[in-house]
């Protein structure tokens, strides 16, 4: 009898929770952490370029997470979103490793998603190839370090957050945000496939609403759109987020300030007289260097990260050749469009650079296309009635991508390629130009280049028939010296919440070639008998996830060698490829079968060189402490909104701590005798900016604080903060130091 009673009891929970997830109660959760990495001396992950090295920060880099679960031992996804350049596999694999050891196997390769939103702003040297290495000097260990721990404990927040709740999803169009770089590639693809789109780029923004069962409350929201992270130029030093960092924190400060008064906005207004703030503030003077605790800089987050904040995230997609560069290519020299063919200007791909809606202000461009994704994610969030329910699923296999059989046409058998580079991508594209005298389009090599790659590794014969039309400039796949210089094995993954299918890719694929694979992939499930998978199912691709491997362009555009193609690292049949083996995965998931070969993951931590060094200690000049001024505000009476406030302090390096969840910079504001934070190092408003040995002849450090007075400023007294660590030695104990600026008015 107790066992019949057991067995009935058993069932009626299994059926209750089958209920809850057709009806679309699932447990969901999302977390955030800081992943701010080094902001001195480390060079920028994106366009390669060797002077781009990190020197401030515009605003902090996050960790975005989100976990859906069935229930609390059933199926789940977990959904990181980085504000950085892409993913890494090592990354990927040491994460996975600390997700073990909290959690055994409820989060594994299979169910866990890292992406990376493609800023070019942040610091690199977190990837395990050599061809993603030269320019950092090799691996960086606090770069990487800060990648790993910031994913590991947004998902370990997002795990502690999980509850009963819904999730509403959403679509709309944004039609200002991108534009094709690569016009006349796209035109290669035929035009029935053309024909089919109104655009020749994808402006479809897909949003997930997530919200709270109990209490009604919105917790977060992630979308997909695609835009490239190149609103910052290759020459900008800031650590940002870029445009879809700076839609995310636009969107979580107007959750915030819609919900209760942010003190990223005090809306209390001081009463008295101008005429007495100002006197009053010109009574409070610099406090010099103190010294203060490890933890100071966090008391001073105008945003503490304590679990319970509001989370929204934006993700990227088929970026390959979408630029945010909306106002087009034009020469430096003559301020005419660029050829149209090989984007550069008599011939050099130097002159011609794309132009963002601020041009020429990089940092109002990253807003103005921050701001397009950030009002249409608010519409689409708004708006969302539309109830996400059904099972959650996921698949994942690693493929050798330098040696698939790909059928076409049913019977005719082609294959892949080891990986390798043509000249176009030594061109670099109009959001950030190459090397001089390559250009978009080269097909042949001259003799010069030739010998220089043949003194690092000639081709193979087998390699150059493979890659064709594509010329081989660097022979990535087959050099191994120190260590792989390209990848070779990838993982692919499909996750699926309900109709909604996201499809893991690791590298940047084209807008047709994305819109192919969706296409393939949506077509294999409702054709696989599954009666759960119908016309309204939705897919989206979620670019450079879990591991990075450039371009995916589709057959056609490869032909033109543009540097999408050029970057297409495994053949004319990359694509094909992908498309092969996601409907293999597809197939799986329509028929639940979790018996797909994983493959090896490869994990090249043991190998890795790191040329950059860290910093060996420093010291402020005689008689001065860190903290203390160099340069004062200058007042000369109210500073008003647009105006610029700054202050030089006397500092180390940041490397000797990265102030996690801290900050650098602070801007408080007086109310009555407490200094509160009002805006810190996480806000668009303010900059920090790092001066020192390495950037100048000048033997100290400097950090100067700017702040560019925001529309939502109250008015009041302010003063300028800077926080900081140092070393006297390479070895010694790192000590923590404070100090502001004279107070200053805003009216």
């Amino acid at each position: 009898m107790y066992k019949r009673q057991s067995l009935i009891s058993l069932r009626l929970i299994v059926y209750s929770l089958v209920a809850l997830v057709a009806n679309g109660d699932y447990l969901i959760g999302l977390g955030s952490h800081d992943m701010t990495g080094p902001a001195a001396g480390v060079n920028m992950m994106g366009y390669a370029n060797m002077e781009q090295v990190t020197g401030g920060i515009h605003f902090r880099l996050r960790a975005r997470a989100f976990i859906v679960a069935e229930s609390a031992d059933g199926p789940r996804i977990a959904f990181v979103n980085l504000d950085a350049g892409m993913a890494s596999q090592l990354v990927t694999i040491k994460v996975l490793e600390r997700l073990k050891s909290r959690y055994g196997d409820l989060y594994n390769e299979d169910n866990v998603a890292i992406s990376g939103t493609h800023t070019h702003a942040g610091p690199g040297g977190y990837l395990q190839y050599v061809t993603y290495a030269i320019t950092s000097l090799g691996f960086v260990p606090q770069s990487f370090d800060a990648l790993v721990t910031a994913i590991e404990l947004s998902i370990a927040q997002a795990h502690d957050n999980l509850k009963p709740g819904s999730i509403f999803i959403n679509t709309g169009d944004l039609e200002n945000a991108g534009i094709n770089r690569s016009p006349s590639a796209y035109l290669f693809n035929p035009p029935e496939e053309r024909a089919k789109y109104k655009t020749n780029v994808d402006t479809l923004m897909t949003l997930l609403k997530f919200v709270d069962k109990n209490s009604g409350k919105s917790i977060g929201a992630f979308s997909w759109f695609a835009t490239h992270g190149t609103s910052m130029s290759r020459d900008n030093k800031l650590i940002s987020g870029d445009n879809k960092g700076a839609a995310a924190r636009f969107l979580e400060d107007w959750f915030t300030a819609g919900n209760k008064n942010s003190s990223a906005a005090i809306s209390t207004r001081l009463k008295a007289s101008q005429g007495a703030l100002l006197d009053r503030a010109s009574r409070i003077k610099a406090t010099g260097g103190q010294a203060c605790s490890k933890t100071a800089s966090r008391s001073a987050k105008v945003r503490k990260n304590d679990g319970s904040r509001f989370v929204g995230a934006f993700c990227q997609s088929n970026v390959g050749d979408v630029s945010p560069n909306v106002l087009g290519a034009f020469c430096l020299d003559s301020g005419k469009p660029c050829d149209f063919n090989h984007s550069s200007c008599h011939g050099n791909d130097q002159l011609c650079v794309g132009r963002g809606p601020g041009y020429p202000d990089e940092i109002l461009s990253t807003k103005i296309i921050g701001e397009r994704q950030f009002q249409k994610a608010v519409d689409l969030f708004t708006s969302a009635e539309e109830e996400i329910t059904g099972k959650i699923d996921y698949q994942l296999v690693y493929l050798n991508f330098t040696d698939i059989d790909v059928v076409l046409d049913g019977n005719h058998v082609v294959k892949t390629c080891p990986a390798a580079l043509g000249p176009g991508f030594a061109a670099g594209t109009t959001d950030g130009p190459g090397v001089f005298g390559f250009q978009q389009g080269d097909s042949e090599i001259n003799e010069f280049w030739k010998k220089v790659r043949d003194a690092i590794k000639e081709p193979s014969q087998h390699q150059v028939d493979c890659q064709k039309p594509k010329a081989v400039l660097l022979d990535t796949g087959e050099m191994f010296w120190p260590y792989a210089w390209a990848p070779a094995i990838l993982p692919i993954q499909i996750l699926r919440l309900g109709k909604l299918i996201i499809l893991s890719v690791p590298g940047e694929f084209t807008t047709m070639a994305g819109r192919q694979l969706r296409e393939a992939v949506k077509e294999t499930l409702i054709s696989n008998g599954n009666s759960e998978f119908n016309d309204d199912t939705q897919v989206v691709i979620a670019g450079l996830t879990n591991t990075y491997s450039q371009y995916v362009a589709t057959f056609e555009e490869y032909k033109q060698q543009r540097y999408e193609a050029a970057s297409t690292l495994y053949g004319p049949h990359t694509l094909s490829a992908y498309i092969q083996e996601f409907k293999k995965l597809a197939q799986a998931l329509a028929r639940g079968d979790k018996n797909v070969g994983k493959g090896p993951s490869p994990d090249l931590s043991s190998i890795q060189i790191s040329l950059l060094a860290d910093p060996l200690g420093d010291s402020p000049p005689p008689g001065i402490k860190f903290g203390d001024i160099k340069r004062d505000v200058i007042t000369k009476g109210d500073f008003k909104v647009g105006d610029r406030v700054n202050a030089t302090f006397w500092s180390a390096n940041p490397r000797y701590d990265l102030l996690t969840e801290g900050t650098f910079a602070v801007a408080e504001m007086l109310q009555g005798d407490k200094w509160i934070p009002a805006y810190d190092d996480d806000d668009f408003s303010l900059y920090f900016k790092w001066d020192g040995p390495f950037y100048s002849s000048g033997a100290y450090g400097l950090a100067t604080i700017e702040w560019e007075v925001p529309q939502e400023a109250s008015a009041g007294i302010y003063r300028l903060r800077h926080f900081g660590s140092f070393r006297t030695t390479k070895d010694s104990p790192v000590n923590y130091f404070t100090g502001a600026s004279s107070a200053f008015t805003v009216s």
